[in-house]
């Protein structure tokens, strides 16, 4: 929400959400032909018959970072995913906004390859106007068993960083920001 809110603030318009998460997934189940995908792309179709896209904002990657093999292919993987969804849904000149995994995962043997799929993440939008990263450091994690996950308090700064990533990208991509 606090993504949606800053733009809201600074440009005073409706900003709409298309909810497409799901926790505790793979990449692999976000490919072309699965649930997932097809949901995302069904979605972003129908909101697209009455409002613009103008973005698309991916956080995903803790449960491929228990594995040295899912981790050093994210890369890839996610390329291709992602010029899969663009394609399907027909627009290609928009923002791709990549949020960082927690910092704290590399603690974790569920995450001991986070920082791998990180630098994938940060080399992805290198040299691509349409993407852009957002690191996570300095966030926290809940605590109390929940190692994972972000607490509020950083779920609110990520969406305030994952804001400004969107409209430096979309300057960068000709999208109107007014």
């Amino acid at each position: 929400m606090s993504f949606s809110e800053s733009l809201h603030r600074k440009f005073v318009k409706k900003i709409g959400l298309i909810p497409c998460a799901y926790g505790g997934t793979s990449l692999s189940e976000w490919e072309k032909g699965g649930r997932l995908y097809a949901h995302a792309v069904s979605e972003t179709r129908e909101a697209l018959k009455n409002s613009r896209l103008k973005g698309i904002l991916w956080h995903q990657g803790e449960c491929d970072s228990d594995s040295l093999v899912n981790s050093e292919s994210y890369k890839d993987r996610f390329m291709v995913f992602v010029d899969s969804l663009i394609t399907d849904i027909g627009i290609s000149n928009i923002p791709i906004i990549l949020g960082g995994l927690g910092d704290f995962l590399v603690h974790y043997p569920e995450g001991a390859y986070s920082h791998i799929i990180n630098k994938h993440l940060e080399d992805i939008c290198t040299g691509e106007n349409r993407f852009e990263y957002v690191p996570s450091i300095g966030l926290t994690h809940n605590g109390n068993q929940d190692f994972l996950h972000f607490n509020a308090k950083s779920l609110r700064e990520f969406g305030k960083r994952f804001a400004i990533a969107w409209e430096e990208c979309s300057k960068r991509v000709g999208i109107d920001l007014e």
